[in-house]
């Protein structure tokens, strides 16, 4: 059976069709301004981390401690700090960067709930859309440090994940942190994942496991000591995602 006999009859009037997609062809414009706009304005701070997890962890939480120390010892090691400039971890990853020699920066979120912006940003983005935002905290940075989260932070883990191992952004580090967290989820990766031939052995080699500042900091650096560019972006900007 054809295309046409399983689409249902009538088909749309033409007007309604014309509707559609001048609604959608101006959205797509408004993506598209958040691409080039924030990309302007990112090119300035890297290299750059982006630090992902849970817009809920309150301010005495130790998750929230550790953050933002880390993300101080990330600015003054020269690195600019990316969050999702919302509260919990995003506001400790800014918090402490803010206090640091590098930039504070927040890729801004407008939701429905839950969202405001943390007051510890050096440059503020804001966004309608995930999809070019998503696409900001992968390119403009040259590692991704990974705290406890929720589905949110899941997503941009495996997005992450799955533009290295696809190839579609450079090999970049990907770093869990607190072992008792994601351990269980690590797991279940190896077990059902790779015990199932859907992923390869040396896919479990993408994320790193580590509990500790400093060693978070050593890995990012000794991950880029023998690479010509460093942590500098490529020339050729074509891998960039496939776009």
């Amino acid at each position: 059976m054809n295309l046409y006999r399983k689409l249902p009859a009538p088909m749309l009037p033409e007007e309604t069709r014309r509707e559609i997609q001048a609604r959608e062809s101006y959205h797509v414009l408004k993506i598209i301004s958040e691409f080039v706009e924030s990309g302007e304005e990112l090119r300035a701070i890297q290299p750059a981390v982006s630090i992902y997890g849970s817009a809920r962890t309150p301010v005495d939480h130790p998750d929230y401690l550790f953050t933002e120390r880390l993300s101080r010892k990330l600015s003054d090691a020269g690195f600019s700090v990316i969050s999702g400039g919302g509260p919990g971890i995003m506001e400790a990853a800014n918090k402490g960067a803010f206090a640091g020699k590098s930039p504070a920066v927040g890729l801004n979120i407008v939701l429905p709930h839950e969202q405001h912006a943390n007051p510890y940003q050096n440059l503020s983005i804001k966004f309608q859309h995930f999809f070019p935002r998503k696409v900001m905290f992968v390119k403009h940075a040259v590692a991704y440090v990974v705290m406890p989260g929720g589905f949110g932070t899941l997503d941009e883990l495996f997005e992450s994940l799955t533009l290295v191992q696809t190839g579609k952004t450079p090999s970049r580090p990907i770093i869990l942190v607190g072992k008792t967290f994601w351990q269980g989820m690590m797991d279940w990766i190896r077990d059902q994942l790779l015990g199932n031939g859907m992923i390869s052995e040396k896919d479990l080699d993408l994320v790193q496991l580590i509990d500790g500042e400093d060693e978070i900091i050593e890995h990012i650096f000794a991950h880029y000591e023998n690479r010509p560019d460093g942590l500098l972006e490529p020339q050729d900007n074509t891998w960039e995602l496939g776009l």
